[in-house]
Formats: structure tokens, C-alpha cells, sequence
């Protein structure tokens, strides 16, 4: 439900439809968006009175207190009757804030809606630009707001169901879900919103340039040849001149298009740039995409698991920032096996095996007090949200080569042994 609310009503989480009084009234370009702190405080500072939002897409204002029971009833005295405020003759029921965990059923039909309604235009917009079209960026900035929309009520249900890819769905929702990604990571590592934006753009855009790669070898069930390979690996490039032609496309899509397949120790392509050289958006953008590259169904691969991706993802030395990496992994919340984490119980604990069912509720072996400062007898057990139960809250600094069973290399590369760019 779309209404006005007061500038003393607003919160990070709403999301803005429109601003009271003249455009060149507040600071931002965009009147469509998520508030983040940042957000609140140009707003507040602005001198706007009053802006409108949607429930329905974001955080609704707290409601109004309920009058005591034990309140003399009665007329108000005539002294203070004129004073009395008048009250609204009914109020809207408000909509809840949704939590990430656990995931609701309501919020999963959301999200793959959602999923559902971007697929389709960007299926539009990539057979276009097969023909050689330019992107409008008027069909990319409202899905960009719905998917961001959806990650702010529940980025579990969002990331969960863009896994969900059919074999003929993966170019198209693989962009949706980096996309998804990107908004995710930009607000973990505290970025504005303006910026996390355009970053959710750069995601649903970052693989455009595959649409000038036959798709005989795009979806090839096999290893590549030689040849194959080079034209695949072109698609960064070819990806940034059909971007270059659309108006108003930001500088920040145009660096994740072009910078999505390096690494930070240079092995990457199409120019082999080190750390140094790669922003952090494109650092991003390589984290993201390889992420979601790894845990869909390919023609020549299954997918791995959430706990497995991520295990090897902080295996390949040099491939990812490892900075960026571990803010990632906080932001989806998912650990991998043989990671350090804190727990509800102020203990600490090691994740011993993944959970397919729910990623986000790994079983964990504590083994040490952090109030006492000592050893605990060992307990093992599955994560869970309940408040009964106990459960992982973040990652500890000291996690890496605390635990070494095997698991992270049981199994080889597959995308390696099959010459496939991932």
C-alpha cells in the first residue's frame, strides 16, 4: 500500500516512491529506491517534509501505540478537550517487515515472481541486442528496483529461488541472480544506496556480451576446443562496446562488464590485470558471478552445493580478494566446511558439514567458551533459527586451515577438467 509519512517516520528499509514538493527539492535523481541509513540522514537534512512509500516493497512505519486499558474513561474535561488531537476515523493494517530467517513461503512466491517477470525482459532486451541493439536503460532500472526490493525483505528467498535455473534459463537468470548478488554484497560492505544500485545494474548487465557467442558453443555439453575457448572469451569485451551504446548507462556496469573475468594475481582475461589495476566493483562482480556460475546446472557440469562453492572458492588462491570474499560470505550467510564461527551461545565452533535442506544452518562441532576463555566439552549439531537451539552469527578471522578433513578437495574441478571458462 502506497502512503505519505513524515520525515520524523522514516527508516532505513522503506522504500520511496515519491518525495512531497518540487524534484529539485531533495537529493537524489531517482524518486523509486530502497532507503539505506545514508539515505535517511541526506533526507532528513534535505528539508523535505514529507516523502511517499510502498509498503508492499519494503519496511512500513511502526504503528501507532495502543491506548492503555487503564485509562479513566469518559469525556475528555472541556479544558483539554479542545487540545485533544483528533484521530483518524480507521487506520490501514500495516504490512510486516520481513526477517531473513527462517524463509517464508509468502516471500519465496514473491521472489520468484519477481524472477519470473525479469526473466522475461531480459530475455527481450538480449535478443535484441543478439540483433546488434542498444539496451534501454528504462527496462533495466525497474527491475533492478524490484529485484533490490525483494533482497531487502528476504535475500534468503531471492537467492535461493535464482538457483532454481532450467537448462534454457541459465544466461537469462543467471543475470537476474548476479544481479541479486551484487545488491546483496554492496550493502553488506556498507555502500550507498545510490552506489549498490548501480551495482545491481552492473549484475543483471555483466554477461550481455554472450549474447554474440553462437550458442553451439555457449552451450556446449563438452570440453571446449581451442577455438571455442577464444570466443568465449570474448564475450567481456564485445559485452562493453554494445553497453557503451547506451545512454545513461553508468561507468560502474561498464567496468564489471569488461573486468568480470580477472583475477587479483593477473591470470584472468581478456588483460590479465592484477589487484591492483581491478576495482572493487569489478573484484565484486568476479566473486558474484563465479558464485552463482558454480551452484547452477550446466550442460557440462551439476551443480555443486552452497557449503561446497564456497569451500573452493577460498581454496583458489589468487582467483578472488579474499577481503571481499569473506564479506560476501557474510552476506549470504552460508559457511563453508571448516569454517571458524561464533555462535548464539558465546562459544566458538567449527561447520563440520554443510545442510542441503536450509545452507544457512550448517552443522557445527563448538568446542570453546568465549566468556570463560576455555575449552568446552565438544557438541555437535545442526544449526537452528529457534531460540531453543543455538546457531552461527559470524565468521571468525582465524578461520582458514583450522580444519582440514579433506572434504574441500575430495573432488576435482570439474569445470577445470572440462576447459570451461566458469
Amino acid at each position: 500500500m502506497k502512503r505519505k509519512i513524515a520525515i520524523d517516520q522514516i527508516s532505513a528499509g522503506m522504500f520511496v516512491v515519491g518525495f512531497e514538493g518540487f524534484w529539485f527539492k531533495h537529493p537524489f535523481w531517482r524518486t523509486k529506491f530502497l532507503l539505506s541509513p545514508a539515505d535517511v540522514d541526506e533526507i532528513r537534512a534535505s528539508g523535505v517534509k514529507a516523502i511517499y512509500i510502498d509498503d508492499a516493497m519494503g519496511a512500513s512505519p511502526p504503528p501507532l501505540p495502543v491506548p492503555s486499558a487503564n485509562l479513566a474513561k469518559g469525556p475528555l474535561p472541556a479544558a483539554r478537550e479542545a487540545e485533544a488531537p483528533r484521530r483518524p476515523q480507521a487506520i490501514a493494517p500495516l504490512a510486516p517487515v520481513r526477517r531473513s530467517m527462517p524463509i517464508e513461503m509468502d516471500e519465496v512466491q514473491r521472489a520468484t515472481e519477481s524472477i519470473q517477470r525479469s526473466k522475461r525482459v531480459i530475455m527481450r532486451m538480449f535478443g535484441e541486442a543478439r540483433m546488434g541493439k542498444a539496451v534501454a536503460l528504462r527496462d533495466v532500472e525497474p527491475l533492478v528496483d524490484e529485484i533490490a526490493a525483494s533482497v531487502m525483505r528476504d535475500a534468503a528467498a531471492m537467492i535461493k529461488v535464482t538457483r532454481l535455473k532450467r537448462k534454457n534459463e541459465y544466461t537469462y537468470l543467471h543475470s537476474v541472480a548476479v544481479c541479486a548478488l551484487m545488491i546483496n554484497l554492496g550493502r553488506q560492505l556498507g555502500l550507498s544506496e545510490t552506489l549498490t544500485r548501480d551495482l545491481g545494474t552492473a549484475g543483471l548487465m555483466h554477461d550481455i556480451g554472450k549474447m554474440a557467442v553462437p550458442g553451439s558453443v555457449l552451450d556446449k555439453p563438452g570440453s571446449l576446443s581451442d577455438d571455442e575457448f577464444e570466443i568465449i572469451r570474448t564475450h567481456p569485451q564485445k559485452g562493453h562496446d554494445l553497453l557503451k551504446k547506451t545512454e545513461g548507462i553508468s561507468p560502474i556496469a561498464l567496468d564489471v562488464c569488461l573486468h568480470h573475468h580477472e583475477r587479483v594475481d593477473g591470470k584472468g582475461y581478456p588483460f590479465g590485470l592484477t589487484a591492483d589495476q581491478l576495482s572493487l566493483h569489478a573484484r565484486m562482480g568476479a566473486i558474484c558471478d563465479v558464485y552463482d556460475a558454480v551452484t547452477s546446472r550446466r550442460p557440462y557440469k551439476d551443480p555443486w552445493t552452497p557449503s561446497d562453492a564456497l569451500a573452493k572458492m577460498l581454496d583458489w588462491e589468487g582467483h578472488f580478494d579474499p577481503g571481499v570474499l569473506d564479506a560476501f560470505i557474510r552476506s549470504i550467510g552460508i559457511y563453508p566446511v571448516g569454517t571458524l564461527v561464533r555462535l548464539r551461545t558465546n562459544r566458538l565452533g567449527i561447520v563440520i558439514a554443510g545442510n542441503n535442506r536450509e545452507p544457512t544452518m550448517p552443522m557445527v562441532r563448538a568446542f570453546f567458551s568465549t566468556m570463560e576463555r576455555e575449552f568446552v566439552p565438544l557438541e555437535s549439531f545442526i544449526c537452528s533459527a529457534a531460540l531453543k537451539g543455538d546457531a552461527a552469527i559470524g565468521i571468525e578471522t582465524a578461520r582458514r586451515g583450522l580444519v582440514r578433513d579433506g572434504r574441500s578437495s575430495r573432488r576435482s574441478c570439474s569445470i577445470i577438467a572440462c576447459r570451461r571458462p566458469i
